[in-house]
């Protein structure tokens, strides 16, 4: 992996908004109203935004969306968003107000009965994710899965939320699996700042994540999830025709809509806590995978 794809360890307010589809503006509210922590600040002492502020941002901006008030946001932050008593009590309040807009706030409604059924906020992501990951036994899901979700739809789209959320879904059903992936994440976790990209650790953790992924990708194709991928690929173009050329058009005019950012753009803009190391062990379990894949 060339470095100039990395992505940043920190970001800017400036392009904390762009990802997250808010204003640098809107941001220094949440500050000021204690619903996004304070991040750490560089040696400009402007604001850098790093993975944690990131992903809190991007559930705000969900809820915001779905038609919660900031107030009843940082009170479900307080009391745990996927907490029962914390999803009862901020929905409860966000219904009466719904219920006395009914029309002009349908999406709203919509969005806050998946949050009810779902329980978490799960509820919040796209139908199309949702839908994927509902039947799921209760508590299978982590906040970190669902985190790692609402990153993927943000940069790839529900498509690609979708098709990641077979990883999940595996990891959910299969306690072995869900057993070995905590201990490669832990051993990744290992390889902080202080440990050098050549260090046999590297190597060592890399293979180790590469027998990993074979093995998850096999309960994929074994457990025929793999062919409900390819379902959703067909359900996804039905919903979504190719574009005329009259819409063609429109994007190369540049009038897209509001808030879109290629893939590429979005990337470099979400901030990734990663080491050297890391990286280097990722390279590492990506050139394996490339080394054993049928096409080689």
């Amino acid at each position: 992996m060339h470095s100039s794809f990395k992505p940043p360890r920190q970001v800017k307010i400036g392009d904390a908004a762009t990802f997250a589809g808010t204003t640098p503006r809107a941001i220094r509210h949440y500050h000021e109203i204690g619903l996004l922590p304070e991040p750490e600040r560089g040696s400009d002492d402007r604001r850098r935004y790093g993975y944690e502020d990131m992903i809190r941002l991007l559930w705000i901006r969900k809820m915001a969306d779905a038609g919660i008030a900031l107030d009843d946001i940082r009170d479900a932050f307080t009391t745990g968003t996927d907490s029962e008593d914390g999803i009862a009590n901020t929905l409860e309040r966000l219904e009466e107000t719904l219920a006395e807009q009914e029309a002009e706030l349908r999406r709203q409604r919509t969005a806050v009965q998946r949050m009810r059924t779902e329980g978490s906020r799960m509820g919040l992501l796209s139908d199309f994710v949702t839908d994927r990951l509902k039947n799921l036994p209760e508590g299978s899901l982590r906040q970190t899965d669902l985190d790692t979700l609402l990153v993927t739809e943000r940069i790839f789209g529900p498509l690609g939320a979708a098709v990641q959320a077979t990883r999940f879904i595996v990891l959910a059903t299969h306690p072995a699996l869900r057993e070995d992936s905590d201990r490669i994440d832990d051993a990744e976790e290992a390889l902080d700042d202080s440990v050098a990209v050549d260090d046999p650790r590297v190597a060592q953790v890399a293979a180790e994540r590469h027998t990993f992924e074979s093995a998850l990708q096999t309960v994929i194709e074994e457990s025929g999830l793999g062919e409900d991928d390819d379902a959703l690929f067909d359900a996804w173009d039905a919903l979504h025709p190719e574009p005329t050329d009259d819409d063609e058009a429109d994007i190369s005019s540049g009038r897209r809509e509001a808030g879109t950012m290629s893939a590429f753009e979005a990337i470099g803009k979400m901030p990734y806590d990663a080491s050297p190391a890391q990286w280097r062990c990722m390279e590492l379990a990506i050139e394996l995978s490339a080394q054993n894949s049928p096409a080689t």
